[in-house]
């Protein structure tokens, strides 16, 4: 009876022990699952926007897509379509014309267009250099 205290006193110290020494690492283990989840949903959440350049060689103004070589480009509701620095719809596409822009893969394979410019680049507007926005000037 004397020898049953002790060592009911040493096993239960071991077991509170051992929980208190695994406690951190269950935390851990939980804390890294939202990060791995965010990791596997943030390249589907965020598709990559490529550039495109050429001339145009067909336009299908029913199914809203035009093609550029062997990509067909697919116009969306949310596409910003420029012509002569303006802006402009697919009916003012024309074959053979010069076209640039920016395009997003959707998750069904088609080329969805970002931007768009027909035509040659506007005078002004200079090679491959985004336009600067102009500040105003400081209070006097």
């Amino acid at each position: 009876m004397i020898m049953k205290k002790p060592m009911l006193r040493m096993m239960l110290l071991g077991l509170v022990s051992t929980a208190l020494a695994l406690a951190p690492a269950q935390l851990w283990a939980q804390a890294d699952k939202p990060a791995e989840a965010e990791k596997k949903e943030s390249p589907a959440k965020k598709r990559e926007i490529l550039p495109f350049n050429g001339k145009v060689a067909a336009v299908d103004k029913t199914a809203k897509t035009f093609t550029v070589g062997q990509r067909k480009f697919q116009v969306t509701s949310d596409s910003r379509i420029t012509k002569a620095g303006k802006p402009a719809t697919l009916d003012d596409a024309a074959v053979g014309e010069e076209v640039a822009g920016s395009y997003r893969r959707a998750e069904d394979g088609k080329l969805n267009v970002v931007t768009v410019r027909f035509g040659p680049r506007p005078e002004g507007e200079p090679k491959g250099e985004k336009k600067s926005k102009k500040q105003p000037p400081p209070p006097q």
